[in-house]
């Protein structure tokens, strides 16, 4: 059972996944008062499992289909930009070069995670096809049509030119990216009851509900989906659609019951170390929305259930954590020193702005005792674990404890080797953002975007903005949504993709599809062709 932890009244609730790289060390020490991780957690209220029910086996694959783990969807969305990086520490991390490649723009048919991203969401998609062919209600329908549209959301963003196979057993042509664009708008649009989407529509014809259930899909979720969408329809048709992207985003603001979770929207802080007094009994505004108990969240419209013991797929901890990091919380496993955060894309953000402690692990650490964590491993002489938000290189010797890492989605005590936190795919924070771009591109006046930037500003402590254009837009939608998956579609939008940044030079525009997987074109006998350019 889940209680509501939060400590808000919600006034109108009523309305309404990896592969690891092998580069373990002995670690010298114990972890110090270690207590059964049972008892440890058992007062810990945490991780959603989604459930269970007809529709159960379908929404599993949104964990198993790499959205918030290493090596597929996530990754290869994330490394690719401005955000983050896997640095090769001497004979760490350099795994064939994919991840340097990737960082670099450098990346071809044969990398490996492209490939891996390609099956895992056809395998996704097969499930959901399957269980379409059973008997299912309306709204169960409803539900898995926009679940599939989803993953096919994913191939038309990554890939472009896909097939469109909606039953089991059997193929399809290589569609254009226009025809993936309008396969999934129309199941939206399908799902939702609604022909388009106006500033006036009436949903009263849905077949799916209203309830709160982040598990599951209701309008709110599918409209959000759908905001999403429309918001880059330009990059993939080349017809803009801001307008249906701002009006699908209002909708759900204006209408349904979640609210941004600020100032008295609180979690029990499950990472409090009882003798480090710098760690808060609670977690608020901010950081609240992607804590390890944050299933009750009255942000989150749709999320990925994620659970230690029943629904792993989650491992940011161990993804990006220096292996002594396994003493700060006394996690079960030793983490994998991998991905850390670029300095330029830290340093975007404000000191006082309540994201940037939220989102990022820095500094001195110290383990659950309050003592000085040590690196016995160390090669310049530093024992101490300090990391630095600065990266000497991307390889092939990059510092071992350089650069911020990633601590968005917050750790807890005795953690096991999968995470607990639910992964936002829809939240209201986002919807906020895509209304002000919508509606700034569809009158080509940015000042339109001002009201709902400073109120996600505002949420995060800092002073409304009073001028405001493209770049400073993307620069706050980055620091807004940093670690949600979403960076590499607004570089492309924004026409920053191929840019420089840190370690990578300017790219070529056709590197903004990744390409069709080599050996999914070996596979087709003819019937997958390759993206221009590869």
């Amino acid at each position: 059972m889940k209680k509501n932890i939060f400590k808000i009244l919600l006034m109108c609730s009523g309305a309404f996944f990896a592969s690891c790289t092998d580069l373990e060390e002995d670690l010298i020490g114990e972890i110090d008062n270690a207590v059964s991780i049972v008892e440890a957690s058992s007062d810990f209220e945490g991780g959603g499992n989604g459930g269970n029910d007809a529709l159960s086996v379908a929404y599993s694959q949104l964990r198993s289909s790499g959205s918030a783990n290493h090596g597929g969807y996530w990754s290869i969305q994330s490394v690719s930009t401005d955000e983050m990086a896997v640095t090769q520490k001497g004979g760490d991390w350099y795994d064939g070069g994919i991840w340097i490649d990737m960082h670099r723009h450098t990346y071809g048919p044969s990398n490996g995670p492209i490939d891996g991203t390609w099956s895992q969401t056809y395998t996704a998609i097969a499930a959901c096809n399957d269980l379409l062919a059973t008997s299912l209600d309306a709204n169960q329908t409803a539900q898995i049509r926009v679940l599939r549209a989803l993953f096919y959301f994913r191939l038309l963003d990554l890939y472009g030119r896909v097939k469109i196979i909606t039953s089991t057993g059997t193929d399809a042509p290589q569609s254009t990216r226009l025809q993936v664009f309008n396969f999934v708008e129309s199941e939206l649009l399908a799902a939702i009851g609604i022909p388009s989407v106006t500033a006036s529509m009436d949903l009263s014809n849905s077949p799916l509900g209203v309830d709160v259930n982040p598990y599951r899909v209701n309008q709110y979720a599918a409209l959000g989906l759908l905001s999403k969408l429309y918001l880059n329809a330009e990059v993939y048709t080349g017809t803009p659609r801001y307008t249906e992207a701002a009006n699908a985003a209002s909708y759900v603001i204006d209408n349904s019951g979640y609210i941004l979770c600020g100032e008295g929207c609180s979690v029990p802080n499950p990472g409090k170390r009882p003798a480090v007094d710098t760690d808060p009994d609670e977690l608020e505004g901010y950081a609240a929305v992607f804590a390890p108990n944050n299933q009750d969240n009255p942000e989150i419209i749709w999320s990925i259930a994620y659970d230690a013991a029943t629904g792993g797929g989650m491992n940011f901890h161990v993804m990006s954590l220096h292996y002594s990091s396994q003493f700060t919380w006394n996690f079960e496993n030793q983490p994998w020193n991998g991905y850390s955060a670029l300095e330029d894309f830290y340093n975007s953000y404000d000191d006082d702005d309540a994201r940037k402690a939220a989102s990022f692990i820095v500094g001195q650490q110290y383990d659950y005792n309050g003592s000085a964590i040590l690196d016995y491993a160390a090669t310049d002489g530093e024992l101490e674990l300090n990391y630095t938000p600065d990266i000497n290189e991307l390889e092939p010797n990059a510092s071992r404890k350089g650069g911020a890492r990633l601590g968005k989605f917050s750790n807890r005590l005795f953690q096991r080797q999968e995470m607990d936190n639910d992964m936002p795919i829809i939240r209201l924070g986002e919807l906020y953002l895509i209304r002000a771009e919508g509606m700034a591109r569809a009158t080509g006046d940015w000042s339109m975007a001002a009201a709902d930037v400073n109120t996600i500003r505002a949420r995060a402590g800092l002073d409304a903005m009073t001028t405001i254009d493209a770049d400073s837009f993307l620069a706050e939608r980055g620091r807004e949504m940093f670690m949600e998956a979403t960076r590499r579609q607004d570089l492309i939008r924004f026409g920053k993709y191929d840019d420089p940044w840190w370690e990578k030079t300017n790219s070529d525009a056709y590197k903004s599809l990744f390409p069709i997987p080599q050996p999914q074109i070996d596979a087709a006998q003819g019937t997958l062709t390759q993206n221009p350019g590869y």
